[in-house]
C-alpha cells in the first residue's frame, strides 16, 4: 500500500483519479465494488447523508450512483464505470454515517455494480502505482493531509 501525507492507496484497487473513486473488481462474480478515495473523504469532511440510486438502476459512466452530503460539500458520487446497481451500503451508512470517513476502502464502500461496458471502460482506470503518482501531485496542489474519523 502506498501512503502519502496520510492518504492511503491500497494496491488491489483500480482508481478513477479525476472523480476520486476506487474500484475493487471481483473477476469471479463480475462485480465491481466502488467507494470514495481517502483524499475524497478527507477533502469532503464528515459525511452527514448519503442518498443512493435504487438497486437495478443502470447508470452510465460519469453519472451519479448516489448523492453525498458532508459538512462542507454536497455532490454526486460519480460512476467510474457504466453499470447496474446490484447492492448499496445503505444499512451501514444508516448505522454509522461516518463509515466512509472511518474506513473508506473497507466497510465504507458505497455501491456494488455489474458493469455493462467493463472491457471498453477499464482502460480509463489506473492501477494503484499510477494513481499514487497522480494523487501525490493533487495532494500537494490541494494542500491536504488525509485523516480518518475516530470514536
Amino acid at each position: 500500500m502506498n501512503v502519502y501525507r496520510g492518504c492511503a492507496f491500497p494496491d488491489d484497487l483500480l482508481y478513477d483519479v479525476a472523480q476520486d473513486v476506487w474500484v475493487r473488481w471481483d473477476e469471479t462474480n463480475r462485480i465491481a465494488t466502488l467507494g470514495m478515495t481517502d483524499p475524497a473523504q478527507s477533502r469532503g469532511g464528515k459525511l452527514v447523508s448519503v442518498s443512493f440510486k435504487p438497486i437495478g438502476r443502470v447508470v452510465p459512466r460519469g453519472k451519479s450512483f448516489a448523492t453525498i452530503e458532508s459538512g462542507k460539500w454536497v455532490g454526486a458520487f460519480p460512476a467510474p464505470l457504466s453499470g447496474e446497481i446490484v447492492e448499496t451500503n445503505r444499512a451501514t451508512f444508516e448505522r454509522d454515517i461516518l463509515m466512509a470517513n472511518r474506513d473508506p476502502y473497507g466497510e465504507g464502500w458505497l455501491v456494488k455494480i455489474r458493469p455493462t461496458r467493463f472491457a471498453e471502460e477499464k482502460s480509463t482506470l489506473l492501477d494503484a502505482d499510477a494513481a499514487f503518482v497522480e494523487y501525490q501531485r493533487k495532494i500537494e496542489e490541494w494542500k491536504i493531509n488525509c485523516m480518518r474519523c475516530i470514536d
